[in-house]
């Protein structure tokens, strides 16, 4: 008859223990592993939604897709992504991947999207539309007539897209865009000006402000608090970058946000 030898509670405490310290070890490495991968898919997406712009900018005229579209009749207000969707795949294309945002249709949900268009194209033929060389920190919410790639000098160097905070509050977020005009003045050179940005959400940070001063970047990947998540950057010659919220900041990307 053989005698059946039963794990020992201290032997149990060591298995457990040496497991947990496994756990410790390797779940950090598959949580960067899985942040690297969303951020890689962001890329891919990125580009597209680039090319969705160059093939509008073909079929009218060359100019942008304007980020808004502010007529005198202010119930028909439009944004951007429904006008670039004859171009691109799947909705998908403008949602952050590994995040709850979603594609906005219109004005009423502008909140919820969060893959933000530079604001320096939007179109404003009200009286608050600003002229070109007008805009400055007051914040310009769009220019009386619309940009053509002719007019944009330096397009290798010109940000179009970035990822950007979305939330429940249409009345508070404007994730389908930001703008380069509510950010500090880059004094050196200032249409290197950026916009607030941060790996942090400003707008829940700096809700006592204004919408219209709260159009933010959001550098949703990688994010320690500190500002070294990052995002990508599409350009306007089709290229698109990755970039920490901290360089963006200062300028150190030499990124062209205002180009009007």
């Amino acid at each position: 008859m053989f005698t059946r030898r039963a794990f020992t509670l201290i032997e149990l405490l060591v298995v457990i223990a040496i497991i947990a310290i496994l756990a410790a070890i390797l779940f950090p490495v598959f949580a960067q592993a899985k942040e690297s991968a969303r951020k890689i898919t962001a890329v891919s997406q990125a580009r597209q939604l680039a090319a969705s712009v160059m093939m509008y900018a073909g079929d009218y005229d060359d100019y942008f897709v304007p980020a808004t579209i502010y007529p005198l009749d202010s119930t028909k207000r439009q944004i951007w992504s429904p006008m670039v969707l004859p171009y691109v795949t799947s909705k998908d294309l403008f949602k952050a991947p590994g995040t709850d945002g979603e594609y906005a249709d219109g004005w009423d949900t502008r909140n919820r999207q969060n893959i933000g268009y530079n604001g320096a194209t939007a179109v404003d033929v009200t009286s608050a539309g600003c002229v070109e060389g007008q805009a400055d920190t007051l914040g310009c919410e769009g220019f009386t007539t619309a940009v053509n790639f002719s007019r944009a000098e330096e397009s290798a160097r010109i940000g179009l897209f970035a990822t950007t905070p979305h939330g429940p509050l249409a009345a508070k977020y404007r994730g389908y865009v930001f703008s380069p005009y509510n950010g500090e003045t880059y004094l050196p050179d200032p249409k290197l000006s950026p916009p607030l940005v941060s790996d942090r959400d400003l707008v829940r940070e700096l809700s006592s402000l204004p919408p219209a001063r709260l159009k933010p970047i959001y550098c949703l990947y990688q994010r320690d608090g500190n500002d070294g998540g990052v995002t990508p950057v599409v350009f306007a010659d089709g290229h698109t970058k990755v970039y920490k919220a901290s360089a963006i900041k200062n300028a150190a990307a030499k990124i062209v946000w205002r180009f009007r």
